[in-house]
């Protein structure tokens, strides 16, 4: 069954999945990564060096991570810094967060750029922690350094995290007018008990005030969390959240699983299924609630863990989906490049000595470790599965080979007659079990092959782990 995390993509890879953790690759120069996975011999094509194939391509986002929180929450193990339960005006001079972004910025102008010509940004995120907190001066700083190492789109997508409590109408003005376009909400729940059970820093009465604020001033585009499965919530309280979230009219709702992290509070105090978590059959009730409440209302289910109104998919995280490559930011937050993922230091010691080895030019920002085509062949499958748009079998032939397309495609045969996977043509047309079970047995491949397959909505997203994991033993033996 799908089990989500709250965990981003830029700490744990994927973001609300968790069949694989990413590795450490900031190393020294001249040193050589191991591999995500350890993987036996599969017969993958090497692509040409004329292949333009995603993962080498330019990064044109970039992920900025302000770990700032006034408390840990009971289920958070993000690399944050608790900053205390003052108000929030009172972070606008607070050393820790004035060095943290002046760190940040320093790591900016340390990294070094991909030879030859490369395209601005076009999405920035500023994730964290609680970047509503941070004051605007600061994200101000942070956007001007990105503008001149990397160049800045003038329609670019810039998105930040607020949580309710932590920000005011002239806070949010501000904001916009450097060019943040894009809101994430972090609600959460719609129930008292359960905001408090949680640790959250807010209460109903925030949440309502900063929705009321986000639509007075003019944010079109901005999205509202929402967690499921929390000790003790019931149908009923997922419903009134997934009702009342509706009503607020955001245009984006996100919608995650909750996961028990060890070394957290509720890792300490819950295990997984037992009361006061919800079992195993109800977490699934509540996705398949939320898919069916959320459709209905006119949202598109895009991806497994995301719903959005027509036109206002979060572009920034659709370059996760993509599998194609972004910079990543700040403590604990991790890169893509060419092919290798990267993270930085958890601890704010570790993370301020990668920043100075960088300057001093010890570390290399770009060129760490060697991309593995199993491993990558393994994580598009991954993101694929988590979106609508599912896995372009014939973009993953001409990486990866037709050989494993063919295998990928035999294993889940009985997952396409059972329903759990949908097939597709060119024209996003449906294909039946029955001839796609003649390209499968077809050995003289005259039957062109389907264009896409995708995971249903929702059973087939409620067995992604299940299914990625079978794809995983066809690449990696």
């Amino acid at each position: 069954m799908l089990k989500s995390t709250l965990t981003p993509l830029l700490f744990t890879f994927p973001a609300k999945t968790k069949p694989t953790k990413l590795q450490n690759y900031l190393l020294p120069k001249n040193t050589h990564s191991q591999p995500v996975r350890q993987n036996a011999s599969t017969n993958l094509n090497t692509p040409s060096p004329s292949h333009i194939l995603p993962f080498n391509q330019p990064p044109t986002s970039a992920y900025i991570h302000l770990p700032f929180c006034r408390k840990r929450c009971h289920y958070c193990d993000f690399p944050i810094v608790a900053l205390g339960s003052s108000s929030p005006e009172t972070a606008d001079n607070d050393p820790r967060v004035i060095n943290y972004v002046q760190t940040i910025c320093r790591e900016i102008k340390g990294t070094i750029e991909k030879s030859g010509p490369t395209p601005p940004l076009e999405t920035v995120f500023f994730g964290g922690g609680t970047p509503s907190l941070v004051p605007p001066r600061l994200v101000s700083s942070i956007l001007d350094v990105l503008r001149a190492k990397f160049g800045l789109c003038s329609d670019a997508e810039i998105s930040i995290e607020m949580d309710p409590g932590t920000f005011d109408g002239a806070k949010l003005n501000e904001l916009m007018e450097l060019g943040v376009n894009r809101v994430s909400l972090g609600v959460q729940a719609f129930q008292e008990e359960l905001l408090s059970s949680c640790g959250r820093a807010h209460g109903v009465k925030e949440v309502f005030e900063a929705v009321e604020m986000v639509k007075s001033c003019g944010v079109d585009n901005w999205s509202l969390d929402l967690i499921s499965s929390l000790p003790h919530q019931t149908l009923q309280m997922w419903e009134e959240s997934l009702r009342l979230a509706i009503e607020a009219q955001s245009t984006h709702v996100s919608v995650y699983d909750l996961q028990v992290e060890q070394g957290t509070k509720f890792g300490k105090l819950y295990s997984p299924g037992e009361f006061p978590l919800p079992s195993e059959d109800q977490s699934a009730e509540f996705y398949r609630t939320a898919s069916k409440m959320l459709t209905d209302a006119g949202f598109d289910h895009y991806e497994i863990s995301s719903y959005s109104k027509s036109g206002y998919q979060c572009k920034h995280n659709l370059t996760y989906w993509k599998n194609t490559p972004f910079y990543g930011f700040g403590l604990g937050a991790a890169s893509y490049l060419n092919g290798v993922r990267f993270s930085r230091p958890k601890m704010m010691k570790g993370y301020l000595s990668y920043v100075q080895d960088l300057e001093n030019e010890l570390l290399s920002s770009h060129d760490n470790g060697v991309a593995d085509l199993k491993d990558i062949a393994s994580d598009v499958v991954m993101l694929s599965f988590r979106t609508a748009r599912g896995l372009d079998l014939k973009s993953f032939k001409e990486i990866f080979g037709s050989s494993l397309v063919r295998s990928i495609c035999q294993l889940y045969m009985p997952y396409v007659e059972s329903g759990h996977i949908v097939c597709l043509d060119e024209q996003r047309r449906t294909i039946t079990p029955e001839k796609f079970g003649s390209f499968v047995s077809d050995e003289h491949r005259e039957i062109e092959m389907p264009t896409f397959i995708r995971l249903s909505d929702p059973e087939g997203f409620l067995l992604s782990n299940e299914l990625i994991s079978l794809a995983f033993g066809v690449i990696a033996p």
